[in-house]
């Protein structure tokens, strides 16, 4: 590098980082206020306890909606709703679940069913058959043998004992990596390793299609799974059947824990008759439903216009009650909203609060939000509140302490954010990672990337994983009892101030070049 080339450069971080100096001010009150009159566990509690789960558009998603706009609307927040964004598919409600083993001898069954399957309309009592269904082959094999069964369709697997703890804190070391830009995408979704179904996605949705139908034309009792990521009595799970209005809907589908799938499918190998019967109460919805998101602002002063977005998914599955994924977010972005409100300091900028729905079904609510509010990678045709969205900040981590930011490949982005973070060192948030150095990638993962792929400043925070993806991601230990109360008033606390130095910072946050339309479909 010449030298006057590497003047420059370190001039411009120099400026940078004198405009971006943390206001401690302002900071000593949201810390004040965030640990003394802290009110994110309520929060969490009406959320979950009171009202979850959430799936999209169930009736506890709606309850928990309702809540969330009463509640906003008494931190004097305005412009408080919930927005429709489209049309997001069917709904489904389970109201109710049992599962036994009858014979030979009795045990009950810890599962749930999974969502978007058929209900089995009273209890239901059959013969255990294992017929595992993972190739096309096998659906030959079985045909016209699975009429009133219960059927196993996964092949038992041998446990191994776990010896390393499920709650894990980021070492020094673990957060050194994290400041490494790295490629690669967002947090994914959980994935069990008991299917052997084809690894291609386009092959593995064909056979899933392929499967259902297989099973409707069947007629099994109840289909039996469980899910391979994890035991010792912890039972994951999400979906089987399709949200979407008009996809057929399979017979009653359960996952159970899989020391208890494993007793019955030994039972069966020694050919002694094993008798089950579950009772499940579901209600697939008969047409399409328009969805929405939860909005609400604080409104700006001579920067009104500009915004500055925070927030994190609001749905969830049903196993448990949504705690770490994500009441957690969804109380984060709550609580700092009422501690900037509490401060009584007129931001330059309006801060606005997104709860999202549709997450768990491919990010649909904040991808339409983006796509109505900003612009439509498609074609993008970017609309008037493109040139002012600032940034929008995501929690959707679980329940682990921030340890930091992902600054999503941009240096400037990352020369701001290490100045923003230091009145926060002494809770252990001090890394800033860069996640990745592909630009507007498609999104996956969490909401954050709905922003990116149109050239939108979104950013997600790194946390501890805790017990994220060993006991509570997707499972029906996701309750309140396994958030940190802790770790979540940090997190509110530095969630506010990022929102607030983003508000009142000079200039907008620095963004990537405006990326080129591309459809969709070729993603």
């Amino acid at each position: 590098m010449r030298a006057s080339t590497f003047l420059l450069a370190l001039s411009i971080s120099a400026g940078l980082w004198a405009e971006d100096k943390a206001d401690l001010a302002i900071v000593n009150k949201i810390r004040e206020e965030a640990f003394q009159n802290s009110q994110v566990m309520d929060t969490l509690f009406y959320l979950t306890d009171a009202n979850g789960p959430r799936v999209t558009n169930s009736t506890g998603f709606k309850a928990a909606a309702d809540w969330a706009v009463k509640r906003l609307e008494q931190y004097g927040l305005v412009n408080v709703k919930q927005e429709p964004w489209g049309v997001f598919g069917r709904s489904w409600n389970l109201t109710h679940y049992e599962g036994h083993m009858l014979t030979p001898q009795y045990s009950p069954l810890i599962g749930f069913p999974m969502a978007w399957t058929d209900g089995t309309n009273g209890p239901v009592r059959g013969d255990a058959m294992l017929a595992v269904l993972a190739t096309p082959a096998d659906l030959d094999k079985y045909k016209g043998q699975l009429r009133g069964k219960m059927v196993l369709t996964m092949a038992p697997r041998e446990l191994e004992m776990p010896t390393t703890a499920y709650a894990h804190r980021l070492t020094d070391e673990e957060l050194a990596q994290r400041t490494l830009f790295t490629v690669g995408g967002g947090r994914g979704g959980r994935g069990g390793r008991g299917s052997a179904a084809p690894a291609d996605p386009v092959a593995q949705r064909r056979f899933r299609e392929r499967l259902i139908q297989f099973l409707i034309d069947e007629k099994p009792a109840v289909v039996v799974q469980y899910n391979a990521t994890q035991d010792g009595g912890t039972v994951f799970g999400t979906s089987f059947g399709s949200y979407k209005a008009g996809d057929p809907v399979p017979p009653a589908t359960v996952v159970i824990a899989e020391e208890h799938y494993n007793r019955i499918a030994r039972l069966v190998e020694h050919k002694i008759p094993v008798q089950l019967e579950f009772d499940i109460r579901a209600k697939v919805g008969q047409q399409e439903e328009q969805s929405f998101n939860i909005v609400a602002e604080i409104p700006g002063g001579r920067k009104k216009d500009e915004i500055v977005m925070l927030g994190g998914h609001f749905d969830s599955w049903h196993g448990g009650t949504g705690a770490t994924d994500n009441a957690t977010g969804s109380s984060v972005a709550m609580e700092a909203m009422r501690i900037l409100k509490s401060l009584n300091v007129q931001m330059d900028r309006t801060v606005r609060l997104a709860l999202w729905s549709g997450e768990e079904e491919g990010l649909l609510g904040s991808i339409a939000y983006v796509k109505n509010h900003f612009a439509d990678r498609a074609d993008m045709r970017v609309k008037p509140e493109y040139a002012k969205l600032s940034a929008y900040y995501n929690d959707d981590g679980g329940s682990g302490k921030f340890r930091g930011i992902g600054a999503g490949g941009s240096d400037a982005a990352a020369a701001i954010f290490e100045e923003w973070l230091k009145p926060f060192h002494d809770l252990g948030a001090m890394v800033v990672s860069g996640q990745s150095q592909e630009p507007n990638r498609a999104p996956a993962g969490t909401d954050h990337t709905s922003f990116d792929y149109v050239g939108l400043p979104g950013f997600g925070f790194t946390q501890d994983p805790l017990e994220y993806g060993t006991r509570t991601h997707h499972s029906n230990m996701d309750v309140y009892d396994r958030v940190q109360a802790g770790d979540v008033m940090e997190a509110a606390a530095i969630e506010a101030a990022f929102a607030y130095h983003t508000a009142m910072r000079p200039d907008m946050m620095p963004r990537t070049p405006m990326p080129k339309p591309q459809p969709w479909a070729q993603r």
